[in-house]
């Protein structure tokens, strides 16, 4: 009993068979007839053997040596390379061809530690290894007791042939298990989040959390442990240890998935059904007590029959379970009883193949079944979500007349607040035009008074002086009405007010301003400090530069502004950056860039 999935890699066979490599005219070979000699309690044996090898059953799970001699002949020496693929093999081995080492996996001198029986396994064959003729496979392994050791039927020929047969089966065996892992590890996250987070107050008032969300939660973490083990080759733990913690763990999910199961029907609550919590404990430890003494005593048949006692078990108790959902059916029950049974049919299927029969290369079917319990758990979850919500809108309609009272007592307090808070922003606004005219407007009048007064002063830098500050008070006005953020509107406002000046001077303004978005952390004390720095930035253009081009440019890239001020004059020393400058980018969080040589200075902000 093999499976679809035994059929799927035998369709590839006769795929790889039928298109076989052009350039050497060899087909994929299925290696099956050959002698195995075997060494189990120190008595070597040497036997004809057709694969599949079951170790377990050839040699009632005893620890021993295996070494396999698989002949094989080939019509002409392949030119390209050639692969080799192992469905199952283990515990650990070697594998020689003609005499040369491939491939070693494990220490065969020492048992109970690595397995890699788990996993199939690909092996490249240099072309130069093979010759017209015969050859010959040798393959050696050591198998520990209750590992699944063995070694399933070998596949070799063309790479690319040999290897789409081997992406199938590891897709399925190792990465589907990966899948599962993070399937399961994040519905238990959920599960225990909920469990938590979510309680109800209890008779005596205390907080009690809903217990659903706990088996959940234990069974999805006991599940990806679990699945987790085909991943894992070197157990942290010894083999009879570790086996017995796999077993704990796969009894810890049967359980947890019944006293789930028990607590979605609301059989909890009835005092006569106590027995099934004692009942679970009865069946995870007196699993992980069975699979002990089968490791250790190398008899598998202890674990065998506790697992079929097991299934007898469950199967009764689902049975019960979907009965009972037939007779008050709801969403959660359906679907948790769907993936009830669909999981013990699994679990029998793999019960019968694993445990009793000779095949070999199979691997189970139940652990893809834990999904549906993901699936069960978040109906649920949607379903309780529901009632609660329809609770709560019962609890906001009654609440729904008093918050209408008390609205209308506040409206009236909230008007005279509202009065109030504008009368403050005016108040700060006022506060806010004084202040940028003293700041502004005010400095350039006493510089200008302190000129006349000194009597040194030319007309023109006096006229420049004066000119400065009406600027700065019109620069003031236009940011009465500035929207924050709003760094295109703050550019266009310059430009209106500066450039006839900068015409006047002889400067030519080149403008590369891109469409901008708004930039939130930038409020209105924030734009002010930025107009004031650009307006800065133009007049030392104007007034220390003696260029004769200005460039502003303006773009966002990545969510990032980029401002900057270029222009042809006779730069200045860069490394002193002015301090006013530098001040208020540190203000406005902007970060400033400043290069300069004779013929281009850079001033640069940028607002990540």
């Amino acid at each position: 009993m093999r499976g679809w999935r035994a059929a799927a890699m035998a369709l590839l066979v006769c795929w790889a068979c039928a298109f076989a490599s052009a350039h050497t005219g060899a087909a994929v070979l299925e290696l099956r007839q050959g002698s195995v000699s075997s060494t189990v309690d120190g008595q070597a044996t040497t036997a004809p053997v057709e694969l599949p090898y079951n170790w377990d059953h050839e040699q009632h799970a005893r620890p021993g040596m295996a070494s396999f001699s698989l002949p094989f002949t080939l019509p002409g020496r392949p030119d390209g390379p050639w692969a080799l693929y192992l469905q199952r093999i283990g515990s650990t081995f070697e594998v020689r061809l003609n005499g040369e080492l491939l491939r070693v996996h494990g220490d065969l001198s020492h048992g109970n530690g690595a397995d890699y029986a788990k996993s199939p396994r690909s092996l490249m064959i240099p072309a130069q290894l093979l010759r017209a003729g015969p050859n010959l496979l040798e393959v050696r392994l050591r198998a520990d007791s209750g590992r699944r050791a063995g070694l399933s039927p070998v596949l070799i020929g063309p790479a690319d042939d040999v290897l789409a047969a081997f992406s199938v089966d590891y897709a399925w065996r190792f990465t589907g298990s990966v899948l599962l892992v993070g399937f399961s590890v994040v519905v238990g996250a959920i599960a225990l989040a909920l469990w938590l987070t979510q309680s109800d107050s209890g008779v005596t008032g205390g907080r009690r959390r809903e217990p659903v969300y706990f088996w959940a939660a234990l069974a999805e973490f006991c599940w990806a442990l679990r699945v987790a083990d085909a991943a894992i080759a070197t157990p942290p733990i010894g083999w009879v240890g570790w086996g017995t913690l796999m077993t704990a763990c796969y009894s810890g999910w049967a359980a947890s998935a019944m006293l789930f199961c028990h607590h979605v029907a609301g059989w909890d609550r009835h005092p006569r059904m106590r027995w099934m919590g004692w009942s679970m404990a009865l069946m995870f430890f007196g699993s992980i007590a069975c699979c002990w003494i089968s490791l250790s005593r190398a008899d598998p048949r202890w674990l065998t029959a506790w697992l079929a006692l097991e299934l007898v078990g469950v199967i009764g108790y689902i049975g019960v379970f979907v009965v009972a959902t037939a007779r008050r059916p709801d969403t959660g029950r359906v679907l948790v009883g769907s993936a009830a049974v669909l999981t013990v049919l699994v679990a029998l299927r793999d019960w019968a193949v694993i445990r009793l029969s000779d095949s070999y290369g199979e691997t189970t079917w139940v652990r893809y079944t834990s999904v549906f319990f993901g699936i069960a758990l978040l109906a649920i979850v949607l379903e309780r979500f529901q009632a609660a919500s329809t609770q709560a809108r019962n609890l906001l309609g009654t609440l729904a007349a008093r918050v209408a009272d008390r609205e209308r007592e506040l409206a009236s307090t909230y008007a005279r607040l509202d009065a109030a808070s504008r009368e403050q922003a005016r108040t700060l606004e006022r506060e806010r035009i004084l202040r940028d005219m003293h700041d502004g407007v005010g400095s350039h009048i006493s510089a200008a008074i302190h000129q006349i007064q000194s009597g040194q002063a030319r007309p023109s830098e006096l006229m420049r002086t004066l000119r400065d500050s009406l600027d700065q008070l019109k620069l003031s006005i236009d940011a009465i009405h500035m929207p924050p953020g709003d760094v295109g509107a703050l550019l266009a406002a310059l430009r209106y007010r500066l450039e006839p000046r900068l015409a006047a001077s002889s400067v030519g303004l080149e403008w590369a301003v891109d469409e901008l978005e708004p930039v939130a952390r930038l409020d209105a004390p924030a734009m002010r400090q930025l107009q004031f720095l650009l307006f800065e930035v133009i007049s030392n253009v104007l007034q220390h530069a003696g260029a004769s081009v200005l460039r502003i440019e303006a773009a966002m890239h990545e969510g990032v502004l980029r401002l900057r001020a270029v222009d042809n004059g006779r730069g200045f020393d860069a490394s002193q950056p002015p301090r006013a400058l530098r001040q208020r980018a540190q203000a406005i969080g902007a970060h400033l860039a400043l290069e300069s040589q004779p013929g281009r200075t850079v001033v640069q902000l940028a607002f990540p």
